[in-house]
C-alpha cells in the first residue's frame, strides 16, 4: 500500500525542473494520514517503503533517492544522483548533489553542502558551512 501521493501542486525551478506537493495516505513514523510534505519531482526519489519522508520545503529532484527510514527537512535540497538512507537526516539549507550519500546515522544541516561522490555516514555531522566534496569519506565526529 502507497504511503503518500504527488498532488497537483507545483513548484517550478529557475532551471524549468517541476516539483510537487507529496500528501501522507496512511500513518507512518512522525508523519500522519493527510499530512503535506515537501516537494519531488517523481515518485522514484522518495522511497514509498520504510519511514522516510521530505518535510517542509525540502527538495528532492533529478535522480536523487530518499529511502529507508532518512528524513530531508527544512530548506534542504538534494538532487542530481544523490542518495540519503538509513537514518541520515538533511535538513535546514543543506545542498546534497552529484553522487553524494549521506546514510547511516549521519546528519547534514545549517548551510553545509556535500557533493562530487563524497561520502557521509555513521555518526557523522556536517554543519555550519562546511563543504565536503570529493571523493572525502567522513564517518563519525562533527565538521563545522
Amino acid at each position: 500500500m502507497k504511503k503518500y501521493e504527488i498532488t497537483n501542486e507545483t513548484f517550478v525551478l529557475s532551471n524549468k525542473t517541476t516539483l510537487r506537493r507529496i500528501k501522507a495516505l496512511r500513518d507512518f513514523g512522525d508523519v500522519k494520514k493527510g499530512d503535506l510534505g515537501g516537494w519531488i519531482e517523481k515518485e522514484e526519489n522518495l522511497s514509498q517503503e520504510g519511514n522516510c519522508w521530505v518535510y517542509d520545503n525540502a527538495q528532492v529532484y533529478d535522480n536523487a533517492k530518499v529511502c529507508d527510514n532518512a528524513k530531508v527537512y527544512g530548506d534542504a535540497y538534494v538532487y542530481n544522483e544523490a542518495m540519503v538512507y538509513d537514518k541520515a537526516e538533511v535538513y535546514d539549507n543543506a545542498e546534497i548533489c552529484d553522487n553524494a550519500i549521506i546514510c547511516g546515522n549521519a546528519k547534514v544541516c545549517d548551510n553545509a553542502c556535500v557533493y562530487d561522490n563524497a561520502e557521509i555516514y555513521g555518526n557523522a555531522k556536517v554543519c555550519g558551512d562546511a563543504v565536503v566534496y570529493g571523493e572525502a569519506k567522513v564517518s563519525g565526529g562533527e565538521i563545522c
